[in-house]
């Protein structure tokens, strides 16, 4: 251990090792954010000690109130604990890279067959996408929705969401839910946390805030003025990124919200690159490749990948040295709450538009949705086990037709 600038003590492992290992995590890290934070906690607090229970889950806390993916969050800022900014580079890089190229080559492979998008192993894919956004609501639920207070507010963000079916109004939802946590829906304040310091400046964070921000409103003008269609897209995926809460699932409505009505990928090739994402490792924001691919190519994969990741960046490296300050506020932790809520209503509110209207077609597809619902939840199996039997079952059922 080393003394850093901040007056905190870090590790001296490299860049390239936060690399390896975030690699490895990867590869091998299946079953979405909840599952790669219980991957996270094995490796880092159980394995390598970088840091205790009680830092991680709250660290865990303050990845969830900010907008992104919170499981990639974590791990850059895992990253950043132990070799400063490179080190959350590297662990960004390694846990997305396997799953943004698997999903890139699939976009190939459906740009180059387009009549597939018609074919039975690709609705299969569709349709497994149904259960498994419903686990993820069902889930969420049991784990965010205490009382009647919290289905309240759930159910109003789902109802608000469908009559609004834009991302305007999916922000106003997240906005409102703040607002309605912070007011009515109050916390203990808890055990004093234990003090933990991160190598980052106040300087740099508030630069990270002010980048942040300075992108959220001038790509938009700067986007039109250009006339630039990358640009346009990597507005349009920066500001998904800045504006999701709840990472994983939630991220479904939002992203169609932003290339479906504006022709860039039809909602056949949507959905069936949503329920490609569920059959490999790692963050599922890496969708943006699969975007990017079915727009542009590798170009596309690259720009949507890093337009939909750099928000959570900087918001980390903005957060970081406030941390302790803020995961003891009695305010924000009743924030989160609402927040929380307001995300299952917007998951639920997206199990129904686009994913069930868009998939579940007849009797047989529903059956196919209950059987790998019954797989996902019952027996446990694997993510990517229970696609590649939906998209088979899917062709199966495709040639009796």
């Amino acid at each position: 251990m080393r003394e850093d600038t901040t007056g905190g003590t870090r590790s001296t492992v490299s860049s390239l090792e936060v690399f390896r290992i975030f690699f490895r995590l990867g590869l091998t890290s299946f079953g979405g954010p909840i599952a790669h934070l219980g991957f996270f906690r094995h490796e880092f607090v159980a394995r390598r000690a970088w840091l205790d229970d009680k830092t991680y889950a709250d660290l865990v806390a303050l990845c969830q109130f900010l907008p992104g993916p919170a499981s990639s969050q974590v791990g850059i800022a895992l990253g950043i604990s132990q070799a400063g900014l490179r080190g959350g580079l590297a662990a960004w890089l390694g846990f997305t890279l396997p799953s943004a190229v698997a999903l890139a080559l699939f976009a190939f492979g459906v740009v180059a067959f387009g009549d597939a998008l018609q074919s039975g192993w690709l609705h299969g894919l569709k349709v497994v996408t149904v259960a498994v956004v419903a686990q993820a609501v069902w889930a969420m639920a049991k784990g965010l929705l205490s009382d009647r207070a919290h289905v309240t507010v759930a159910v109003v963000a789902a109802i608000f969401a469908l009559a609004t079916s834009n991302a305007l109004g999916q922000l106003l939802v997240i906005v409102g839910s703040a607002i309605v946590g912070w007011r009515f829906l109050p916390v203990s304040a808890g055990p004093a946390a234990q003090t933990v310091r991160f190598p980052v400046s106040a300087r740099a964070a508030l630069a990270a805030w002010l980048l942040f921000f300075a992108l959220l409103a001038l790509l938009p003008v700067v986007a039109a003025i250009a006339g630039d269609p990358g640009l346009t897209v990597f507005d349009s995926f920066y500001r998904v990124g800045s504006l999701v809460f709840g990472g994983g699932h939630v991220v479904l409505p939002l992203l169609q919200a932003e290339v479906v009505p504006r022709g860039w990928v039809t909602n056949d090739a949507f959905l069936a690159g949503y329920g490609a994402a569920q059959a490999v490792p790692g963050p599922l924001f890496t969708f943006a490749a699969y975007l990017g691919a079915v727009m542009f190519g590798w170009y596309g994969a690259a720009l949507c990948l890093v337009a939909i990741f750099l928000p959570s960046f900087l918001l980390v490296v903005g957060a970081l040295p406030f941390w302790d300050k803020l995961r003891s506020s009695v305010a924000t932790k009743s924030a989160l709450v609402g927040v929380n809520a307001g995300v299952v209503g917007l998951l639920l509110a997206a199990l129904y538009d686009p994913v069930w209207t868009s998939a579940i077609h007849s009797t047989r597809d529903f059956a196919l949705a209950i059987a790998a619902l019954a797989l996902l939840s019952v027996w446990r199996t694997s993510p990517w086990i229970v696609v590649l039997l939906s998209a088979a079952v899917g062709a199966v059922l495709h040639s009796l037709v």
